[in-house]
């Protein structure tokens, strides 16, 4: 597929219903591909490890290495748009086409004619937000402590009232805004790479499918964010791994998840 040979969306895509059983063959089948594939994924996910090292490296060059975690936490958000390059790898294994360098490059870049540049600057906008969230709550609650005193004195900071309440208090409102940026998310940038249509159509089917799936969709967005968290303890190496298996195992996760009536 090049960037003017993907497919027209004439009718709404008809949302599937699964079960864990298909959350486990999308992940079996994610391994599979990148196992077939392996310098495609690792290609792409080394873009992503080099920019985790690159933010560790500016702010401990600033002294404010504790904002690593934040950071972290919320960099994940940017990797769906990231592993487009997975997902044109898994479609071409699943039609059984070649896997030819250059297209598969030229259909990734040729992704800034259409709809995914603005569904990029959501995620990046979103990520920003992230980042301000995780300040306001810090500020809210600890006042002009500074964040390396948190750390290093944690038993007396964190262990009090207002420690507690910014810890209970952070993990809603982070985990309420991984939910919607999840939910949106889930299966919508591989249609945009598979179908003709604008970002928040894609985007509501998306939050669709997962509302209407909610448990396995939840068990699933378990299963990333600990895959994540534990790739990115090694100095993000994991993600070497760990996100090409995710990104392909997404495009067989929407293949799941939808259909259409061409």
């Amino acid at each position: 597929m090049t960037d003017t040979s993907f497919a027209e969306a004439s009718a709404p895509p008809v949302l599937n219903r699964i079960g864990f059983g298909d959350v486990m063959a999308a992940l079996r089948g994610g391994l599979r591909d990148f196992r077939r594939a392996p310098l495609y994924g690792l290609g792409f996910s080394a873009l992503f490890v080099l920019g985790g090292i690159l933010i560790w490296a500016e702010l401990a060059i600033e002294g404010r290495e504790i904002w690593v975690i934040p950071m972290a936490l919320g960099f994940p958000i940017l990797a769906p748009f990231l592993a487009v390059g997975m997902y044109e790898v898994s479609r071409r294994l699943e039609a059984g086409e070649a896997l030819n360098g250059r297209e598969i490059l030229g259909v990734v870049f040729g992704q800034r004619h259409r709809q995914c540049p603005s569904m990029a600057m959501v995620l990046i906008m979103f990520f920003m937000f992230w980042v301000f969230m995780a300040h306001l709550v810090f500020a809210l609650f600890m006042g002009l402590e500074p964040m390396t005193n948190v750390i290093t004195n944690w038993q007396d900071t964190l262990l009090t009232r207002n420690g507690l309440t910014m810890l209970a208090v952070g993990s809603v409102v982070g985990g309420a805004m991984a939910f919607v940026l999840f939910a949106l998310t889930a299966i919508s940038i591989p249609m945009l790479l598979d179908r003709e249509m604008d970002f928040i159509t894609a985007m509501i089917n998306s939050f669709q499918f997962v509302t209407t799936n909610f448990v396995p969709m939840a068990a699933w967005a378990l299963l990333i964010a600990v895959l994540l968290i534990a790739a990115m303890l090694p100095m993000f190496l994991g993600l070497f791994v760990v996100l090409p298996v995710l990104g392909h195992a997404t495009w067989h996760l929407y293949r799941r998840a939808v259909s259409f009536e061409d």
